[in-house]
């Protein structure tokens, strides 16, 4: 099942307090939503969940009724492809690969998938994410 999130505000909202972000913080935040979907790509459910953060990982067992592990393959996500642009906003980003819209966050450890699977809508709507932490 597909859900809208209320992503749309949320550049709005990092703008207004956003820090230049760094190469270095956007190839990082890069490398985990392409890693997360090749994993996911690769059936390695442990790999995938251990990149979304907690909330989203504990929304993906619920929804699948499964382990996040199991639950998260059956979320028909796109294999990654090739980035598009990259965005940091202090501790939030946003991918844009050719096929997908990736938000991230960051965590003890590095950046985790927050929403995954989201394509824009229409002007001023939310994205529709097929994961997110609700």
């Amino acid at each position: 099942m597909r859900r809208l999130i209320p992503i749309l505000v949320l550049p709005a909202l990092l703008a207004a307090v956003a820090a230049c972000g760094d190469g270095g913080r956007r190839a990082a935040a890069t490398a985990a939503a392409v890693a997360m979907l090749r994993a996911v790509a690769d059936h390695d459910g442990e790999q995938a969940c251990a990149l979304l953060a907690p909330q989203t990982a504990k929304a993906v067992a619920q929804e699948q009724e499964a382990t996040c592990a199991d639950g998260v393959l059956k979320e028909n996500l796109p294999a990654p492809g090739a980035e598009q642009d990259t965005q940091v906003y202090g501790q939030w980003a946003k991918v844009r690969l050719d096929h997908d819209t990736i938000f991230l966050a960051t965590f003890p450890g590095g950046w985790r998938v927050v929403a995954a699977g989201c394509r824009p809508q229409e002007q001023d709507r939310p994205y529709d994410c097929t994961v997110s932490g609700r």
